[in-house]
C-alpha cells in the first residue's frame, strides 16, 4: 500500500500507513475522540502493525501534521468464496481539522484499500452518542439502518 495525496479539496494532505514515530499523535487523538487519558499508543504496536497485511492503521498528515487517522481490519470470511469484509475503527479527525475534508478523504482511502482486498463490505461503529460523526458517516455512504452494533467490552466479560 502505498501513501497518496490529496490536494484538490480542503488542506493538502497525505494519507499513510503509520509508522512507530506516529504514536503519541494518535494516542493524542484517541484521547480526543474517547476523553480516556488512560489510552497508550505503543510505538512498537504500531510497528508491528505497519508489517501486517491485515490490520492497516492509517493517518492523515496536513502541514506535516498527524490530523486523523483509521484503522481498517481485514477479516477473512467464508461467505462469498473466501472474499474478506472490513471493520473500520477508531476513525478520528483533530477537532481543528473538522469540515475541511480530510475526514472523506480518510475515509475514501480506507474504500478504496477494500476495493484493492475485494471486500464484500466495510462495517464501522461509532459511539451512540456522537450524531455529528453519524452525519458524517452517511454522507460517506454508511447506512446506520441496515444493521444492529453490539459490543461487550472486556470489564463485562464473564458477566452473563
Amino acid at each position: 500500500m502505498t501513501s497518496r495525496h490529496f490536494i484538490n479539496a480542503g488542506p493538502p494532505c497525505v494519507i499513510r500507513r503509520a509508522i512507530a514515530g506516529d504514536a503519541d499523535a494518535i494516542q493524542g487523538l484517541y484521547q480526543e475522540l474517547v476523553g480516556d487519558t488512560q489510552i497508550r499508543v505503543l510505538p512498537e504496536q504500531i510497528a508491528t502493525l505497519a508489517e501486517s497485511l491485515t490490520s492497516l492503521l492509517l493517518v492523515a498528515e496536513a502541514e506535516g501534521i498527524v490530523c486523523a487517522t483509521a484503522l481498517l481490519n481485514l477479516c477473512a470470511d467464508v461467505m462469498y468464496a473466501g472474499q474478506p469484509f472490513g471493520v473500520v475503527e477508531n476513525v478520528v479527525v483533530a477537532a481543528a481539522m473538522r469540515g475541511r475534508g480530510v475526514g472523506k478523504r480518510l475515509l475514501d482511502h480506507v474504500e478504496q484499500l477494500a476495493i484493492e482486498q475485494d471486500c464484500t463490505k466495510l462495517m464501522l461503529l461509532s459511539g451512540s452518542h456522537r450524531p455529528e460523526a453519524h452525519a458524517f458517516f452517511r454522507s460517506c455512504g454508511f447506512a446506520g439502518e441496515t444493521k444492529q452494533a453490539f459490543v461487550k467490552y472486556r470489564s463485562q466479560f464473564g458477566a452473563g
